[in-house]
């Protein structure tokens, strides 16, 4: 069995920490280094509900993307919910990684996942790393499809195979147009337009996209925009990473048991469909 610093040091040439945007905080937020693993497990958000499943599945690593303290605290009480995951890691011996932007701009990474999961073919990074010199890492991905596809269609296969959310896939466009190329990027992604349209796409699949941006990227281009939830554009990473580790843990000999979890930690629980609009507009 490893001790905890043997897999961090392996985790850490998947993600080097000093890969991550200078306002991250990833590495180890608990765990003492010379305890033993035997099992690990994946998920996107460091919460409680989160924690309890680790418990409960008798893991002694909790791999996470988001981190638990972005930024910063003064203390680790158990009075507020982040400091109560903290007491119950360490109750539990859990230790707590996390993997964010340099999660983000691996190579694989977050984007490749994403891409992935919705059968795309990856040509290159977005927003490429410039001290790569193979020109494979950075964020977010432009992709191809195998075949044109409608805007519907493709936000249909978004909605099919990415995790259920209650939000669903929205979408701003031509329903109808063609899609041959696409960008894609896990994620918070409304802050990538201008590269977006420099490499020329026809749709664009991110999530937390926000009124204006999305209504100044549409009056700018006719690309079609894809909003999924946060979570569920994150979670195919999830799977990435469990595989990763399990291809580092054969090639040691260390017979790691390594999970994802598949419970939804999108904070957004309902969605009620609006009813057809009326062509005389909003109401006053």
């Amino acid at each position: 069995m490893p001790r905890l610093s043997e897999v961090i040091a392996a985790l850490e040439t998947l993600w080097p920490a000093e890969r991550a945007e200078s306002w991250d905080a990833v590495g180890t937020v608990a765990g003492e280094p010379d305890q033993q693993v035997t099992r690990v497990l994946f998920a996107v958000d460091p919460v409680q509900e989160i924690v309890d499943e680790a418990v409960k599945l008798g893991a002694d690593l909790l791999v996470t993307h988001h981190p638990l303290y972005l930024r910063g605290t003064t203390t680790v009480a158990a009075t507020h919910f982040k400091g109560r995951v903290v007491h119950t890691l360490i109750k539990n011996d859990i230790a707590l990684y996390v993997a964010h932007t340099n999660a983000d701009t691996a190579d694989p990474g977050v984007s490749d996942a994403l891409a992935g999961a919705l059968d795309l073919r990856v040509t290159g990074p977005l927003v490429p790393d410039p001290t790569d010199p193979t020109g494979r890492r950075g964020l977010g991905r432009l992709c191809a499809l195998d075949h044109p596809v409608t805007v519907r269609e493709f936000a249909a296969r978004a909605a099919e195979r990415l995790p259920a959310t209650a939000q669903g896939i929205r979408v701003a466009g031509d329903p109808e147009a063609l899609v041959r190329t696409v960008a894609v990027s896990g994620g918070s992604g409304d802050s990538l337009f201008d590269q977006v349209r420099a490499a020329g796409v026809d749709a664009f699949l991110t999530a937390d996209l926000r009124h204006h941006p999305v209504s100044e990227a549409r009056a700018q281009s006719p690309l079609a925009l894809l909003d999924a939830a946060h979570w569920a554009t994150e979670w195919p990473w999830c799977e990435l990473a469990a595989s990763q580790l399990d291809e580092i843990s054969d090639r040691h000999g260390w017979d790691l048991r390594v999970h994802v979890s598949k419970t939804v930690t999108d904070p957004w629980t309902a969605h009620a469909a609006s009813p057809p609009s009326d062509p005389l507009g909003a109401p006053n």
